[in-house]
């Protein structure tokens, strides 16, 4: 009996990503049949790993596989599985919406991104939305899926124009089938083909774990019973047929149980885009297998490019777990920690039970030792990269590996060996902690440091100037983490991190018998900004500047409070010290004209510029703009009377 049946509308956003496909990858057509299989794959290992609790799902139909269908008279594909299949809601919601496939941020990359045809066979892997490459030679896709353990199938189709249709209806086998209406071969690469199809699943998908069947043309020799005989009883005539039998295309190996000896880089390659869905190369490959009281096999491999949802906390993890090269889950937390979730492959512990839970894997003492070894090998991995390739890897997953400093505890002074910060004296280069300690000057006792929102403005920071005039080189950091890598990496190598804005840089403070001399003064600028400020004093950080604004050692920086505003977040009112350089000027002649003429008003303004001139000096926004523009006019006027 037919269930209901309903037309609806693609939205806005879909409809241009469909046309962007049909109409702009056609020189990378051939990736539909991949993500076809891999979606197939996908299902069949669902279905295994539902069916080691519950044995019925798979009655009557155990043998698991992918079955490819050409028919070149009527020019249909199909690709078909017995896997876990869909409901009606979970079609409408995976397939008819594309609500889960980041379509939007797919079309702002591409907006990004002007050169379109290179850039979308990329994005189509990286954001999840391959089946809908099928339209690069489809003129119309019918899928039909009936999900295990139910009564009821449900038929989507659409020719890609803008709409679709969705049913119930009661005739399916348990699984998917895609069927594709092709539209005609423009090149040499027809989908109806024999050797096309084999070539591709040759190519794209050797290492699915299931055989991918197709029904092709064969010689096989006759049997001798069979075949005609003379009247001596000799057999004559043909002595081969052609006849169309099933063929396994692809080998099925479990890539990651190979000796890594044995595997090629372009069989590694193959099995990278199968698994990750992403048209880029991997940058790095970690292929261990480890025997003896914890045994396992991975196959593990780091991203060339960071995915759209890199910082998205439901960002998937990307390793999947099998035990004895049957699958258990995708998407495993267990085996790698938040920070290193862009890490993508497969893991095989055969000691592990299959019918374990996602709540006893966390606990389990086998896989914390297989994540605490893997987490080891893959630093060792990254800290072995050649310095253009690591610096390739940390332009893209740099401010998400310094999350494990925060987080990890364990592991916080080798991620921190891994980190890299453009310097005072490095000349536009990364330069690692490491080397940093050991540019150190002699005298020098703390690694210095200063965040804010860019290079150029950290560089001019007057909070510098005495540092510099030391010698002494500075980190820049510019990324919002790093706000939180220095609250859980105070020292490095037996060496402190010291802010270059808070609290006293004990190694070049001020002349305290020159200071002596202001205090008065100090305590009028205190008094005239009031509660504005903290405290007025001289300053041990200035050279050439008039005025800076520093903190208390443990408080916040005023990034930090930027960063905390900026998100919504409340972030306390905390009142900073006003440092003046007693040296400068404009500071000696404020003091003179204090002495001279305390009442003079002029006296209270230049206290509201020299703060200005402070919060300005940081990249901050100050109180009242107007009247510091117009105070700045007078003076300007005033020095260029003649």
């Amino acid at each position: 009996m037919e269930g209901k049946k309903e037309t609806r509308q693609f939205k806005t956003e879909v409809q241009q990503l469909l046309n962007l496909i049909i109409n702009s990858l056609y020189s990378h057509r051939e990736i539909f049949l991949r993500e076809l299989i891999s979606n197939a794959s996908d299902a069949i290992d669902k279905l295994r790993f539902e069916s080691q609790t519950n044995p019925k799902l798979i009655e009557g139909d155990s043998e698991l596989k992918i079955r490819i269908e050409a028919d070149k008279a009527t020019r249909c594909l199909k690709i078909v599985d017995n896997g876990i299949g869909m409901t009606y809601d979970e079609v409408e919601e995976n397939i008819g919406t594309i609500a889960k496939s980041g379509t939007s941020a797919f079309m702002k990359a591409l907006e990004k991104n002007k050169s379109e045809s290179a850039l979308a066979p990329e994005l189509i892997g990286q954001f999840g939305v391959g089946f809908y490459s099928s339209f690069m030679v489809a003129d119309q896709i019918s899928l039909t899926t009936k999900s295990a353990g139910t009564g009821q199938a449900t038929r989507w189709e659409s020719c890609g124009d803008g709409s679709y249709t969705i049913e119930e209806i009661s005739d399916a086998p348990r699984g998917t089938c895609i069927e594709l209406r092709l539209k005609d071969a423009e090149d040499e690469q027809d989908f109806v083909d024999e050797w096309t199809v084999r070539q591709t699943v040759k190519k794209h998908s050797d290492f699915v774990n299931y055989p991918i069947v197709m029904e092709v043309e064969k010689t096989e020799p006759i049997p001798e019973n069979e075949r005609l005989k003379d009247t001596d009883g000799k057999p004559i005539g043909e002595e081969t047929r052609t006849v169309r039998k099933d063929e396994t295309l692809n080998s099925m190996k479990a890539i990651w149980a190979r000796n890594k000896k044995d595997v090629s880089e372009e069989e590694y390659k193959d099995f990278y885009a199968h698994l990750s869905h992403d048209w880029n190369p991997a940058l790095c490959q970690l292929h261990v297998k480890l025997e003896g009281t914890t045994e396992y096999s991975a196959l593990l491999f780091v991203p060339s490019k960071a995915p759209f949802d890199l910082m998205n906390p439901d960002q998937k993890h990307g390793v999947h777990l099998y035990s004895k090269r049957v699958f258990i889950m995708e998407n495993c937390t267990a085996l790698m920690p938040e920070y290193l979730a862009f890490i993508k492959g497969v893991v095989d512990a055969p000691d592990l039970n299959l019918n374990i839970s996602r709540e006893i894997l966390q606990q389990d003492r086998l896989v914390t030792n297989i994540r605490r070894n893997l987490v080891k090998k893959i630093f060792e991995l990254l800290a072995g990269l050649e310095t253009e390739k690591y610096e390739e890897f940390y332009k893209e997953f740099g401010h998400v590996l310094k999350l494990g400093v925060h987080t990890d505890f364990e592991n916080k002074d080798k991620i921190a060996s891994l980190l890299r910060y453009e310097t005072t004296t490095s000349e536009g280069k990364m330069v690692s902690l490491d080397t940093y300690v050991g540019n150190m000057k002699p005298d020098q006792k703390e690694i210095f440091y200063i965040t804010g929102e860019n290079i150029s403005t950290l560089k001019g920071s007057p909070h510098l100037e005495q540092l510099k005039e030391r010698g002494y080189e500075v980190l820049l950091m510019t990324d919002p983490v790093d706000e939180w890598v220095v609250r859980s990496l105070t020292e490095y190598q037996d060496k402190k991190l010291k802010s270059a804005e808070t609290g006293d840089l004990d190694e070049v403070d001020a002349d305290k018998t020159e200071t002596e001399k202001f205090t008065d003064f100090f305590k009028y600028v205190k008094e005239s900004l009031g509660d504005k400020i903290k405290d007025v004093k001289a300053s041990s950080r200035l050279t050439d500047s008039i005025s800076c604004l520093s903190g208390e050692d443990s408080g916040m920086s005023a990034y930090m409070e930027k960063i905390l505003r900026a998100s919504g977040q409340e972030a306390p009112d905390t009142k900073r010290v006003l440092e003046l350089n007693v040296s400068h000027p404009v500071v000696q002649k404020m003091k003179t004209l204090f002495k001279t003429d305390q009442k003079n008003p002029v006296l209270s303004n230049y206290c509201e510029i020299l703060l200005d001139i402070a919060v300005i000096a940081e990249g901050g926004k100050i109180e009242n703009p107007a009247t510091f523009s117009k105070t700045m006019g007078e003076l300007m006027a005033k020095a260029m009377e003649i």
